[in-house]
């Protein structure tokens, strides 16, 4: 079963993280690459990425005659989509696993960051009851 686990930072999480201190986040993203490198040993890994900014976001939709409309960004969001990570495991509680694994990496000081990671089944088709 494939599961996404959406990595979702705080609105402080992101004003703050261009502070932190270097080694910091070397020990952050050394944390992550350890988890994907495991992942991949155990061929449960699929894909990760992290995203840019939120401050690069947009939201479009089809304006008049399918053009897309562009809004800015929505700087009254409280939490923002960070990365994720696309995951090929046997059962829910796995899935659940790695994400409390990333929900662990640490922050400055080495402090267990604890953000929320959203796990959600990756569908191969439309659900039974509209097939």
């Amino acid at each position: 079963m494939k599961y996404i686990l959406l990595m979702n930072a705080p609105r402080s999480g992101f004003e703050t993280y261009r502070a932190w201190p270097p080694e910091a986040v070397q020990a952050h993203f050394a944390a992550l690459k350890s988890i994907n490198q495991g992942l991949c040993e155990s061929n449960e890994f699929v894909a990760t990425s992290g995203l840019a900014w939120p401050e690069q976001a947009k939201v479009v939709r089809a304006g008049k005659d399918g053009e897309p409309v562009t809004d800015g960004v929505f700087p009254e969001s409280k939490e923002f989509l960070a990365g994720y990570w696309i995951v090929d495991v046997e059962s829910p509680e796995r899935a659940g696993q790695i994400a409390a694994r990333i929900s662990a990496a640490p922050g400055p000081g080495g402090v267990v960051l604890n953000m929320p990671i959203e796990v959600r089944q990756v569908m191969s088709g439309p659900p039974e009851e509209f097939s």
